[in-house]
């Protein structure tokens, strides 16, 4: 069987933009993914970005959800030790009673920001010490199995909501193998321990409660477009303005052209920023099928989590939609 395919939906502000045009734009991307055969569409808590606009993770989810039918939502991720593991089993707990059925709880522990902005969180460097004890209270909350005597969350939903260990490196594949929860590795951006990561997982596996065997997801950036051409454009256009941001955090009055930009993801200095997007499906739908699927079999992934990045809203859900047809018609 060929591994699902969902989306990791950055809800990202264009330039000319407001957030109110990111909602409208992550509404129609859950709809075309919707109607196009994806398992779930998945939203990351950023915070301080001026381009990201996923920061009230929780309250995007809920809005989506008014606004689709069936297809799954969550969090990928919530970053726990920014929060209280009870706020976010409220939170969870409420959007699983609101829609039933629906909802995932993916959980990482990076702060989602820089340092100032982390402190303005009153979220200190040694926050994170505490993520797998945090899970694990997190867990009792959901499940109704409080580790905290006298304290639960309100509303507990009936249904499950199922929680997911995401992660960039071994810490991550070592506590979700641990727990016995399934794994996402955050490939799309940070390429470099995927594998080795995938395998820890797999070799140190424990079954839980929530899971008898491993499941592996892994994320990818995709440009599909009618033509190669059109797609590799969507390509240069995205991945510049991403470099162009990267860049302007420590110069922010200097404007780059774009073959600035260019020479620059061509120097030494530029080369490991262009890495970080090593796993990117470019071109017609068959030519992202096939690189997905060599991808997928590389590290025998159960679900691919998907990031369309062009720059138009048309040209990405035209992505999503080409993407989940292409993918399809291959089952």
């Amino acid at each position: 069987m060929p591994p699902a395919l969902s989306i990791l939906d950055l809800a990202s502000i264009a330039p000319g933009q407001t957030a109110r045009d990111s909602f409208a734009n992550s509404v129609e991307i859950a709809r075309a993914a919707e109607r196009s055969g994806y398992r779930r569409v998945w939203y990351a808590e950023h915070h301080n970005m001026a381009s990201i606009a996923s920061s009230a993770t929780s309250v995007l989810i809920g809005h989506i959800a008014e606004h689709t039918e069936t297809i799954r939502l969550g969090a990928g991720g919530i970053m726990l030790p920014n929060h209280s593991p009870l706020v976010i089993a409220e939170q969870f707990g409420t959007l699983e009673t609101l829609f039933p059925g629906r909802i995932d709880l993916g959980l990482g522990r990076a702060p989602g920001s820089d340092q100032k902005t982390m402190r303005a969180m009153r979220r200190s460097p040694e926050s994170s010490d505490t993520f797998p004890q945090d899970v694990l209270e997190l867990q009792g909350y959901l499940s109704g199995n409080s580790r905290i005597p006298g304290v639960q969350a309100v509303p507990r939903a009936e249904g499950v909501v199922p929680l997911y260990i995401l992660g960039s490196s071994l810490f991550g594949a070592q506590l979700a193998a641990q727990l016995g929860l399934p794994y996402a590795f955050a490939s799309h951006f940070a390429p470099d321990a995927l594998h080795q990561a995938i395998r820890v997982y797999r070799d140190t596996f424990r079954p839980s409660e929530q899971l008898a065997e491993p499941y592996v997801m892994a994320a990818a950036n995709v440009f599909a477009a009618d033509t190669h051409d059109a797609a590799r454009e969507q390509k240069t256009i995205a991945y510049r303005a991403r470099t162009r941001a990267f860049i302007k955090r420590g110069a922010a009055d200097v404007d780059y052209t774009d073959d600035e930009i260019d020479a620059f993801l061509a120097s030494p200095n530029g080369a490991q920023l262009a890495s970080m997007t090593r796993y990117t499906a470019v071109g017609t739908p068959e030519e992202v099928h096939a690189y997905l699927a060599d991808f997928a079999e590389s590290i025998h992934a159960d679900e691919l989590i998907l990031a369309h990045h062009a720059h138009r809203i048309e040209d990405r859900v035209r992505s999503v939609e080409l993407t989940g047809t292409a993918v399809a018609a291959a089952a």
